[in-house]
């Protein structure tokens, strides 16, 4: 099956050698997102609330360049810094996403990206 790469500028651009996703058959695998804003590369930072929005727009961004919606998200994962924090991002998520929800995962790590304290990513299936 032939892989295709997935870019927006509606999202940040790739700080590393990875791309934003990559599509294979119907199955699209999105790179982790932290909270950089597409316009300025700037981590957005104001509350750790908006830090999850951002990164949630990110991944929106690059499914719906995909082709795609977060509805059709089957398994994302989280990564955080504090884990005290995880309610924060199931509020969050409430907004994003609908019944059935995708399967997750939910990892402390202890550091992220240019000091980030939340990323995710995501498999999206477009069939």
């Amino acid at each position: 099956m032939a892989r295709q790469m997935i870019h927006t500028d509606q999202a940040p651009k790739a700080i590393g050698t990875y791309s934003q996703a990559m599509r294979v058959g119907d199955t699209v695998y999105l790179s982790g997102q932290i909270a950089l804003d597409p316009r300025t590369g700037q981590l957005v930072q104001e509350t750790f609330e908006a830090e999850v929005r951002r990164v949630l727009e990110n991944l929106k961004a690059v499914a719906s360049a995909a082709g795609g919606s977060l509805d059709q998200v089957v398994k994302l994962s989280v990564f955080l810094t504090d884990m005290g924090q995880f309610p924060k991002v199931n509020e969050a998520m409430q907004s994003y996403f609908r019944e059935p929800y995708p399967a997750r995962a939910a990892i402390g790590v202890a550091a992220l990206p240019r000091g980030a304290r939340v990323e995710m990513e995501c498999i999206l299936s477009l069939s």
